[in-house]
C-alpha cells in the first residue's frame, strides 16, 4: 500500500518469461492485466515483452492502463521490451528487483520459473526480516505453487520459521480474486529480528 495513504495503487506482477507457457496460463496474464488497469492502477512487471510479462503488460496497456516495466539492458535483446509501455532499463538484475519493488504497493505471483520463484522468496525473506508489510498473493492457477506450499509447511513444521510467517502470503485459484485479496490483508508487521530496522 501507499505509505502515505494506505491505498492500493500499484501492483507488482511476478510471472514467466517463456512463452511455452500452457495457454491457460497466458490467459490467466492477460486477464491479470486487464484487471489491474480496469481498477484503476498502475502494473509494476519486468518489463520484457514476451510470455506471461508480455502478455500481462499488453493487456494491461490496451485496457488504458499505467504500465512501469523495469529492466537489466542484459536482458533486452532476448525479452523484447513493449514498445507501447515505459520501460526503464536498468544495470543489473538487483537494480531492477529494487526498483520493482519500491515502486510497487502489493505483489501478485502468477506462475512462473526460476526467476520468479527466486523474486517471490526473496520477497518473503525481506517480509520474515521486518523489512516490509506489502501484501503478496500467490495465485495458485491448477495447482502450480502447491508444491511450494507444501514446502513452506514442511519448514515451518521443522521450526525454522514461526507460525506467523503464513501471514506474510495468501493464494487465490482464479484472477478476480487477485485485488480483493491484496485489499483485504492487513499491514500487520512481522517481528523484526534483534538489531534490525523496518521499512514500509
Amino acid at each position: 500500500m501507499s505509505s502515505e495513504t494506505g491505498r492500493l495503487t500499484s501492483v507488482c506482477v511476478y510471472c514467466a518469461s517463456s512463452d511455452a507457457a500452457a495457454p491457460s496460463f497466458m490467459a490467466a496474464a492477460r486477464q491479470t492485466g486487464d484487471a489491474i488497469a480496469r481498477a484503476g492502477l498502475r502494473l509494476v512487471y519486468g518489463g520484457g515483452g514476451v510470455g506471461l510479462m508480455g502478455a500481462c503488460a499488453a493487456a494491461a496497456q490496451a485496457a488504458g492502463g499505467k504500465v512501469l516495466g523495469v529492466i537489466p539492458a542484459f536482458l533486452v535483446a532476448a525479452e523484447r521490451p513493449l514498445a507501447s509501455v515505459e520501460t526503464v532499463v536498468v544495470g543489473s538484475m538487483h537494480a531492477r528487483k529494487m526498483m520493482m519493488f519500491e515502486a510497487a504497493d502489493a505483489f501478485a505471483v502468477l506462475p512462473g520459473g526460476i526467476g520468479t520463484l527466486e523474486e517471490a522468496i526473496e520477497l518473503l525473506s525481506w517480509r520474515r526480516l521486518g523489512l516490509h508489510t506489502k501484501p503478496v498473493v500467490f495465485l495458485n492457477l491448477e495447482g502450480y505453487w502447491t508444491p511450494l506450499f507444501a514446502l513452506f509447511a514442511h519448514v515451518r513444521a521443522q521450526g525454522l520459521v514461526p507460525p506467523e510467517f503464513d501471514e506474510c502470503w495468501r493464494a487465490v485459484e482464479r484472477v478476480d480474486e487477485i485485488l480483493p485479496a491484496l485489499r483485504s490483508m492487513p499491514a500487520i508487521p512481522f517481528p523484526a529480528l534483534p538489531g534490525l530496522g523496518r521499512r514500509t
